[in-house]
This record gives structure tokens, C-alpha cells and sequence, in this order.
């Protein structure tokens, strides 16, 4: 919170004498607020702090006390409150010095403990003080009905009876309203009220002498402009003429505009060029800074927020996450007001929407799961409310299904392979259902071949090898088609290197070597083609170091040492550039750090570089410890310790190794479903541990699946 200027030369009421009276107050009102609703916030302080009360009510003596010409200062909390049990001090004397109190109500408000403190607060400080609520949102008292509390906008306390001495006495109470919300009296309306009540002056002679003042300063600007008339006669026109030119300059100037973030994009984004989007988003952006944003329309003010998407599109795809978040954020708050404005307008939620995924995705991307669930939950019922709007467009069906995925591959990142498959299969389903009403619609197919990537991967984790298997195929053969209508597209060669390598690792599982072979060299050609396209696009690097590691695993499996050498080592190369980018990317920082480490080290051991090994193992499992997310940290532990016993094995240092050994089997969560590939290496892990009975089970499940993996049977 900001920091007052000045310290204040009376003694707070707790040190002084009881019964002692205060001379005045600092703070004319207190604003509380959930910081959900800084926008409105921003708007009603405004608002507050440039109202100048009519000259006619200036002076007299009301409940509420003398009516001041201004009602300044006003008292707001910018910032969201320490993490701590209670209010901090400065906000508890805020509180205390302030004549009146005004909340902001609305469903966040009224789950705020902060919001709900600082009324206790007030209520006890200033038992029979002026409270005012201010209903921007939800429902007041909706707590009583059932089945719409979660409408609820006043905060507990707010309806909270207190005594004369400050103490809650059990009792409800109904509090003096002003409602903001459209179609219940409007802004206008509900700020008189607002006044009209911290004053304790009448609405009625408030709204007449608010009128009379207008009509008195429309009449002396009549007066001006007719004595001025003759003068401005004769620039009139040229003035006119001159504000069409400019309006058609502005309408031209945002057509085109309109058509680079349209149709110039689209036609940009598959070539995959980086610096040409670039340059399109910074001279949207460009032009949009240069405008006077009171200015700008509703639907300038859109362009613009997508100006802001598309540059932070380009600033995460270059690994700056920090530049791409500042962009959505900047963009997420645009359309929210938008929004806000136009509840019931489908493209009005489907531009919002996009801002809301990405800022999501940022969130998983740095391992904020609970963030990225709120965001992509958000994201799925805009996506719904978008489909009750315009049944018809197929657009918003489509986001719906892009909001699934999102939701899928969080469940993933948690391990829930099930779960994930089903909201997979509803996906796969509606992109079938959208591809077959317009067989020629390349985003409808793409989006096909994004949920049987999606729906391949949770089945190939949970044992389903076969269908795994059945889905990339029908994936790489709608992709051959896309490839064929669309040489240059390079979405089409993402989705494909993709296909390639998941293709090969499953091959490799099924134990036909060759074929995986293939399958992930080309996955790592196609990689090596797109970054001569586009070597700042980090979604690209790190599929490309995916494959690399992948590939160096079979190599190794196969007797192919040096290959496997070669191939993690540049694997590795792209690791670390990935790193020196951007340090809070959870991937980059502990899985791709770990893969590459556990991988050099077990081809340390096939080399009889056995202390190297040690020390590469040691260091992943530091690398380990980085991830935020609690089930990904004691997976990667469990391989690098896996390894790292099996370096010591190879030292003749056994007791050590086993100690890694059960270490590893120890950092394995409780009750967490393994993928196959963790069930070998498990399997392989009990057995070295002496335990055969568990290794034989691991062994059996793997069988039943049709695991043949090379090499099958030890650590890999």
C-alpha cells in the first residue's frame, strides 16, 4: 500500500483516555474493495475526488456532519494486503480516521476476508458511523436463497448488526444501497446516492441542486458560445471539413490496422516467421499508442487488445514470459471492460477468452497449477457462455474444445492419465463433429489433430499402447493431408514433428526398433527444418530437444553409443539456451535440465565413465528440486537416483548404490499412476533392490500391455 507522506501529531485512539472525542477526521471516506474490482474502484474514486458539492448544500449541518464543498481525500488500498492474520496499520488507522466508509459489493467482495475485515474494523472503531454499499455486481442478500449464494455481494460483516460500544450483537441489519449495476438505476444514479448518503443529505434535493448547477453552466455557456458566434462563424466550416478528413483518415488508418491483425496475420502465422508478425503487431501497437485513449472507440480499443495478444504471443514464443505476460495482462484488462460493457456479445467474450487462455498458460508453463486451472475453468465457461450466444458459429463450439484441452493437459501435468482421456475423447468428438460439417476447413482438422495428440499421449501413459498407437497413425494421416493442400504451412510440420516422435517412442515400446528409428529421426529433421525457419521460436526448441532425447534413449538401447552421444549432447545444447532465456519455465528449468543430465550420465556408464556418471546424476537430482510442481520434483528424483545407484554399482560402491536405490523408490508419490516407461525402470530398480516379487508384477503389467522396449528389463 502506498506510504503516507506525513506522520500525524496526534496519539492514536487506542493510547488515548477513554471517552476521549477526535477533533475532525483525515480521510473524508474509506474505499474498501476486493481488488477484483480495481476497475470500478478506479472509476468511483475518480469520481468522488472531482465532485464538487452544490454551493447550496455546502455548509449545513447534517447527521453525517458538516457538508464539506469537496469530498476529499478519499482513502483506497492500491495494493493487495500482506499475507498476514489481520489488517496492517496503516489501513487499521486509515480506518480510523475516515468519516465514512463505501464497499464496493460484488461476489468477490463478499468472499474477501480483507473486505470483510476492514468493515468489521470500521464498524467497531465508529459503531453508528455512515456506511454506504455500493452494488456493482452479484445479488445483495442472495445468501438467503437457496441455491444462489454464490450471487451473494455484501460481505458478512456488512450486514452484521454492531451496538453503540463497537460489539457485534447477533443481528442482522440492512445497509443504506446504492446500486451501480445496469438496469438497476445506472452509474449516474447510484453515485448521487452514493453522495447523498456519506452527506446525509435528501437524493431529491441533492439530484435538483446537482440539476440546477448544470442548467446554470449550460445557460453561461449558451451565453458564451452566442457572444462568440460571430467570431467562430466563418471557422466553422473549415473546422468541419476538417474533422471529416480526419475521421476518414482515422477509419482508413484502422481498416488497415483491422486487416494486419486479420487477414495479414492468418496468412502470416503459418509461414512461421517471427520477425514479420512481429513487425505487424508493433506498428498496430504503434498506432494505437500515438491515439488519446478516451478517445478510442469500443471497437479501437478491441484492436488494440489484440495488438497487445498477438505481441505477447510473440514475446512468450520467444521465450520472454515475463514481456509476454505483461502483454496479456495489459490485454486481459481491455477486454474485461469491454466485457463489462457488453455482457451478452459473443465476439466480445471470444476476444476476452483468448487473453484469459494465455494468461493461463503462462501460469502452467511456470507450474502455477491452481492458477492455470482458475484461468482455463474461466476460459471453458466463456467459451459455453459464447456457444449459448451464437449456437450457430462454429467458432465458439471450437473453443469450447481448444478450453478442454487446456483443462486436459493440466490434468496431465497432475498425473490424472484417465480422467484426461475422457475429456480427450468429448474433444476428438467435437472435432470430428466440426471437421465433417466442412470437410475443407483446415483449422477444423488441425484442431482434430491437436485432441489425437492429446487423446494418444494419456492413453500411451496409462498402458493403452495399442490405441496410442491407432490414434498418432490416423493423426500423421490427416497431417499427410494437410501437408499435401498446405506445403508451406508450418503449424503442419509442428504438429507433425510431433506425430513423428511420439509415433517412434511408442514403436520403440512395441519393441520394433527400426521403425522407431525412422520415425524419430524424421521427428528431429523436421525439428532441425523449422528452426532454419525460425530459430527464436521456443515452442519449436524445446519439441526439437524432446525429440533429441527420445532418439539418444533408443540409440543407447540399441547399442548405439555414440549416436546416443551425439544426439543428447545437442539435445542438451538446446536445453541450455532454453534456460538462458527464461529461467521460470518450469520445463526448461527442471525437465529438459534432468533428461539431459540422467541421459549423459547413463551413457557415462555405458562408456565406463562411471564417477563422471556419479556427478551428473548428483546434479539432476538438484535439478530436480527446481520444478514447482510437487509430483513432477519426486518423479524426477526418482530417475536421477535411479541412475545414480546404478553409477555407483558400477564404482563397486553397493551399499551407497542401494541407499539410491531405495532413496528413489522412496521420492515416488503414494497412490500415483505410472507410465510404462517408470514401470521398467521401477521394476528394474526392485530387482537390483532384491526384491523380486515387485519387479515381477511391474514385469507382468508391462507384458499385458505389450511392452517390448530394447533393453527391457534394466535401468535405461
Amino acid at each position: 500500500m502506498n506510504k503516507w507522506t506525513r506522520r500525524f501529531e496526534w496519539s492514536r485512539a487506542s493510547a488515548e483516555p477513554a471517552g476521549t472525542e477526535r477533533i475532525g477526521h483525515h480521510y473524508f471516506a474509506f474505499l474498501s474493495y476486493s481488488h477484483a474490482d480495481s476497475a470500478d474502484a478506479d472509476w468511483l474514486h475518480q469520481e468522488l475526488e472531482r465532485f464538487r458539492v452544490p454551493s447550496g448544500l455546502a455548509g449545513k449541518l447534517t447527521r453525517s456532519g458538516v457538508v464539506p464543498k469537496r469530498l476529499t481525500p478519499i482513502f483506497r488500498d492500491r495494493h493487495e494486503l500482506a499475507a498476514s492474520d489481520d489488517l496492517g496499520a496503516e489501513i487499521r488507522e486509515a480506518l480510523e480516521l475516515s468519516r465514512c466508509l463505501i464497499v464496493l459489493c460484488s461476489p468477490a467482495a463478499a468472499k474477501s476476508k480483507w473486505t470483510n475485515a476492514e468493515i468489521e474494523t470500521f464498524k467497531r472503531l465508529h459503531p453508528e458511523g455512515c456506511i454506504v454499499a455500493a452494488v456493482i455486481a452479484g445479488e445483495p442478500l442472495a445468501s438467503d436463497i437457496p441455491g444462489r449464494e454464490d450471487e451473494e455481494c455484501f460481505p458478512p460483516a456488512l450486514v452484521a448488526k454492531y451496538n453503540r460500544r463497537g460489539k457485534p450483537t447477533g443481528k442482522k441489519t440492512e445497509p443504506l444501497a446504492a446500486d451501480l449495476r445496469v438496469g438497476k438505476g445506472g452509474r449516474r444514479l447510484g453515485f448521487l446516492k452514493i453522495v447523498a448518503g456519506i452527506l446525509g443529505v435528501g437524493l431529491d434535493d441533492l439530484v435538483q441542486r446537482e440539476t440546477l448547477r448544470r442548467q446554470r453552466r449550460l445557460a453561461w455557456l449558451a451565453a458564451a458560445s452566442l457572444a462568440g458566434m460571430a467570431i467562430t462563424s466563418t471557422l466553422a466550416v473549415t473546422a468541419i471539413q476538417a474533422r471529416d478528413e480526419a475521421r476518414e483518415q482515422r477509419r482508413q488508418a484502422e481498416g488497415i490496422v483491422g486487416f494486419m491483425l486479420g487477414d495479414l496475420k492468418d496468412k502470416l502465422e503459418p509461414i512461421g516467421r517471427l520477425d514479420a508478425l512481429d513487425a505487424v503487431g508493433s506498428r498496430a501497437l504503434d498506432y494505437y499508442q500515438a491515439q488519446d485513449k478516451s478517445s478510442l472507440t469500443d471497437e479501437s480499443l478491441a484492436q488494440r487488445s489484440r495488438a497487445l495478444t498477438l505481441m505477447g504471443q510473440i514475446a512468450q514464443t520467444r521465450g520472454d514470459l515475463a514481456g509476454a505476460l505483461k502483454r496479456y495482462e495489459e490485454a486481459l484488462a481491455s477486454t474485461g471492460e469491454i466485457v463489462r460493457r457488453y455482457p451478452d456479445n459473443p465476439e466480445k467474450l471470444w476476444d476476452h477468452a483468448q487473453n484469459v487462455f494465455w494468461v493461463g498458460y503462462i501460469a502452467q508453463q511456470r507450474g502455477q497449477t491452481q492458477e492455470a486451472l482458475q484461468r482455463f475453468n474461466q476460459y471453458r465457461e466463456l467459451a459455453q457462455q459464447m456457444v449459448t450466444l451464437g449456437p450457430e458459429k462454429s467458432k465458439y463450439r471450437l473453443e469450447v474444445v481448444y478450453a478442454n484441452n487446456s483443462l486436459g493437459a493440466v490434468l496431465m501435468d497432475e498425473r490424472r492419465y484417465l480422467d484426461a482421456a475422457q475429456v480427450f475423447r468429448a474433444s476428438v468428438s467435437a472435432g470430428e463433429s466440426l471437421a465433417a460439417g466442412d470437410p475443407r476447413n483446415a483449422d477444423y482438422r488441425k484442431q482434430l489433430v491437436g485432441a489425437l495428440s492429446w487423446l494418444a499421449d494419456s492413453n500411451e501413459y496409462s498402458g493403452a499402447l495399442d490405441e496410442s498407437l491407432a490414434e498418432h497413425e490416423r493423426e500423421v494421416q490427416l497431417l499427410n493431408e494437410l501437408k499435401r493442400e498446405n506445403p508451406g504451412d508450418t503449424e503442419v510440420d509442428r504438429f507433425a514433428m510431433t506425430a513423428h516422435r511420439t509415433t517412434g517412442r511408442l514403436l520403440a515400446s512395441k519393441g520394433d526398433s527400426a521403425a522407431a528409428l525412422k520415425e524419430l529421426r524424421n521427428s528431429v529433421a523436421i525439428s532441425d527444418a523449422l528452426f532454419r525457419i525460425e530459430p527464436e521460436n521456443t515452442e519449436w526448441l524445446q519439441a526439437n530437444a524432446a525429440g533429441r532425447y527420445d532418439l539418444a534413449r533408443l540409440q543407447l538401447a540399441t547399442g548405439d553409443v555414440a549416436g546416443a552421444a551425439s544426439t543428447a549432447r545437442s539435445g542438451c545444447d538446446i536445453a541450455d539456451r532454453l534456460l538462458q532465456r527464461d529461467s521460470s519455465v518450469a520445463d526448461w528449468k527442471a525437465q529438459l535440465r534432468v533428461k539431459c543430465l540422467t541421459m549423459r550420465a547413463r551413457i557415462a556408464i555405458a562408456t565406463g565413465a562411471n564417477a563422471e556418471a556419479l556427478e551428473l546424476s548428483r546434479q539432476a537430482v538438484r535439478a530436480a528440486q527446481s520444478t514447482p510442481r510437487p509430483i513432477e520434483q519426486r518423479m524426477l528424483t526418482f530417475h536421477a537416483r535411479a541412475v545414480g545407484g546404478n553409477a555407483l554399482s558400477a564404482l563397486g560402491r553397493n551399499a551407497e548404490a542401494a541407499s539410491w536405490w531405495q532413496a528413489a523408490v522412496k521420492s515416488l508419490p503414494n497412490s500415483i499412476q505410472l507410465r510404462p516407461t517408470e514401470m521398467e525402470q521401477l521394476a528394474a530398480v526392485e530387482s537390483r533392490l532384491g526384491d523380486r516379487g515387485t519387479a515381477a508384477r511391474l514385469t507382468s503389467k508391462l507384458a499385458a500391455m505389450g511392452y517390448r522396449y530394447p533393453g527391457s528389463g534394466r535401468v535405461v
